[in-house]
This record gives C-alpha cells, structure tokens and sequence, in this order.
C-alpha cells in the first residue's frame, strides 16, 4: 500500500499541471497583445502631435525669416521630436530601434515616426521619438501578478481538496470503515450511513445485497455441515461396533482381518473429519462462551509430556525452550485444541529423522519442523487443505487453529526458513 495514491490527489496533479502551462503560457500571450496595442497608441499619439504641430505653426503664420530661428528653438526645447527641412517630401515611416540615449545614459527602446509637413509652403522632415521601457515594466508586472495568482490559485486547490474531500468523501469512508470491520463470521449486518450523494448511495445499496446474499450463503453452508456432522455421528457408531464385533470374529481369515483393518482405519478418518466440523460448527456459533486465565507455559508443558512416549519410540528429534509464567485469557479447552493440532502437524508431516522445535516465549508459541518444500501459505489455513499428500489427514488441523486464534484476536502465521516448516502462534 506505500506506492498507493489517493483518488483526489490523482485529480489535483493535472489540475495543478494545467493552471501551472495557462500561467506560464499566458505571459508571453500578454506580452504580444500589450506590445500591439502600446504601438497602435504610440503611432496614433505621435500622429497627433504631428496635427497640433502642424495646427499651431500654422496659426502663428510665421514670416520665413524667422521660420529657421523657430525650428531650431524648437529642436532645442522640445525633446521627443526633430524637424528638419528637406527637398521633397517623402512617404510616413514607423520603426522601433534601440540607440543610447543621453539623457538616461543607457540603452533604450524607442518608436519612431518619421513623416512629413510643411511650413510655408516648404518640407520639412518629422521624427518623433518616445521610449518604450515602460512596455518592458509593464510586462513584469504581469508576470509576477501571473506568478502571484498561481500561487493563489495552488494554496486554493490544496485547501479545498483537502477541505471537500473530508466532507464529500465522508460516507464512502465511513462504508470502507464498516467493511473493513465486516466479519462474516460474527453473523452481523451492515448498516451504511444515508447520504445524499448519488453515487455513494447507489455503492452502498449494491454492497448492502452483496453482503446480504454472502451472509445467507455463509448460514446455509455452516447449517449444512453442521446438520450432516451430526446426522452422520449415529451412523458411524454403528458402523464402528459392527467393525469391532467382526474383528472379535474368531472364524476371521487373516485375509479378512486386514481388510476390516483397513475400513477401520478409513472409518476412524472419516470419525475425525466429522468431529473436526461439529467442533467448526461450535466455534462458529459461539458455543465456547466460558473464558478463564489458563496457564499457556504449563499447558504446553503438559501436551509434550503426553507425547514424550511416542517421541521415544520415534527417530524425530525435539528441542523445546518454554518460558514459564506466559497467561492467556480464553476457553482452556479451545487452547489445548490449538496447541495440540500444531503439535500433530508438525509430527505428521516430519521426515521420519526429521527435527521438531517447539519455543514458547514473548507470547508467542512457535512449532517448527525440517521438512521441503515450502508450503502455499494461501491455502494452508483453509478447510480441507492437505499439506502433502504423503502423509493424509482431514485437512481441518490449521483451520481450527486459525479459527480459534480469531475467535480470540490472536494471529497465526506460516514461513519457511532454511529447511524448516515454521508455524508461529501470537498470543
């Protein structure tokens, strides 16, 4: 789950991405709008000044010995513009250049008009000049209010995805929550909170049938196993008398008796299956109520000691390191069942000079031995699961124990390190 990312935060990145390309790209785009309307003003500004110009030597109706006088006085004080008196007259010219400019002592941008007009009848040529720096600042200014609402616009998105998500998202976290605590076991329903969003309410009317339809199919099974297991309790009694009275049988071939044998020993399997799904089915319906603090350290104790004569007569080796003093709180009974299965399994499926480690300490018992290969831990804990098909059994062992440990919050896990089968109970 590290490299797992949230729905909404999925969403906000090519938001985020989008606003991040329209204000980088919208600068450029204002630079060219503000340089073509900043030169539209400018050349029709300077043509105004080259009316007023016009208009006002005109009513000063100046005699033409002082016209040169006039338009040098006006080189020298007006700046921004230059007459100059030509032959004829030439067609309006507008550019843009970069030249040093005196006055500021540094290089400066500037549109031009260069045109024409007449005084007393005579050419004259017309620059008019104004610095365009201003366009330069203008463009800064925004692109940094560009960058300034970015930003704004980020914190926004940040603050009301985190703001929405918490209010929106509520019922389909709130339904996730109760999923999560969803156990079909426990025989329990969902009850999803109203909402008023669409979508979450059709989710919910949808898993509502789902777990409905699982939960009647889980109660006809459970019903199912359990009524056959205690149908079938008579029938295997009376088979395994019968069985007995033939074996005491002394007209018996020995052909005979290895035959009887046999089905005894099939019957005694099928004797534990069925004893293993009534004690399923109890478990289930909650018929081991009683809860007492056990003693786990002697508990263990006691089961190794009721199987030291089989161990003897046996070429496994077993090592133990049992701490004492380890208490649980539980059914004594439902305990006993747990270490013991994992004691049998462990026997069972041991090579016949096969090593079996058994270590209770930090409230954790751990049953481990030599054995290959490595088991699918998948299915290892579920009903009817053989380990390997060499050594046959109900398949019911691990279930029970995994069973038990849920009943009471413990876990149950399996590993295989260096050769050896390990089955690890935290209590």
């Amino acid at each position: 789950m590290g490299g797992m990312k949230k729905l909404l935060n999925r969403s906000l990145k090519p938001m985020l991405i989008y606003a991040l390309l329209v204000s980088v790209g919208s600068i450029p785009v204002y630079f060219l709008i503000i340089d073509f309307i900043w030169l539209r003003e400018l050349d029709k500004h300077h043509y105004g000044i080259k009316r007023k110009l016009e208009n006002r030597i005109d009513a000063l109706s100046l005699p033409d010995s002082t016209v040169q006088q006039t338009v040098s006085i006006l080189n020298r004080t007006e700046p921004g513009f230059t007459l100059t008196a030509v032959g004829a007259s030439r067609p309006d010219s507008l550019y843009t250049l970069i030249r040093f400019d005196p006055f500021l002592q540094d290089r400066e941008q500037f549109r031009c008009l260069v045109t024409s007009i007449r005084i007393n009848n005579r050419p004259y040529r017309l620059l008019i000049e104004t610095n365009m720096e201003e366009i330069d600042e203008t463009v800064l200014a925004i692109a940094g209010v560009s960058l300034a609402f970015f930003v704004l616009l980020l914190g926004g998105f940040v603050f009301l995805n985190r703001r929405l998500a918490r209010k929106i998202w509520q019922p389909f976290y709130a339904s996730l929550g109760q999923l999560k605590e969803f156990n079909l076991q426990r025989d329990q329903t969902v009850a999803f909170a109203k909402t008023d969003i669409l979508e979450f309410a059709e989710l919910n009317d949808s898993l509502r049938q789902l777990i409905a339809r699982n939960i009647a199919i889980y109660q006809q099974q459970k019903e199912f196993a359990e009524n056959a297991s205690h149908e079938l309790q008579t029938p295997l009694a009376v088979v395994q008398s019968k069985l007995d009275l033939l074996l005491q049988n002394e007209n018996l071939t020995a052909r005979q008796g290895e035959q009887i044998e046999l089905a005894n020993r099939a019957l005694a399997r099928v004797s534990r299956i069925n004893k293993n799904l009534l004690l399923l089915a109890r478990l289930e319906n909650q018929q081991f109520a009683d809860r007492e603090r056990v003693d786990l350290s002697q508990l263990v104790t006691d089961q190794l000691e009721l199987l030291a004569d089989f161990l003897e007569n046996s070429q496994l080796t077993l090592t133990t390191a049992i701490q004492p003093g380890i208490e649980v709180e539980g059914n004594r009974l439902l305990i006993e069942i747990a270490v013991t299965n994992l004691l049998f399994n462990a026997i069972r499926h041991s090579p016949e000079t096969g090593k079996i480690s058994v270590r209770l300490a930090n409230r954790q018992f751990t049953v481990a031995n030599s054995g290959s290969p490595a088991l699918n831990p998948d299915n290892l804990f579920k009903r009817f699961s053989t380990v390997s098909a060499k050594t046959p059994s109900s398949g019911l062992g691990l279930a029970i124990v995994r069973e038990i440990s849920n009943r009471y919050g413990w876990s149950i896990t399996y590993t295989f390190t260096d050769g050896q089968h390990i089955f690890a109970l935290a209590v």
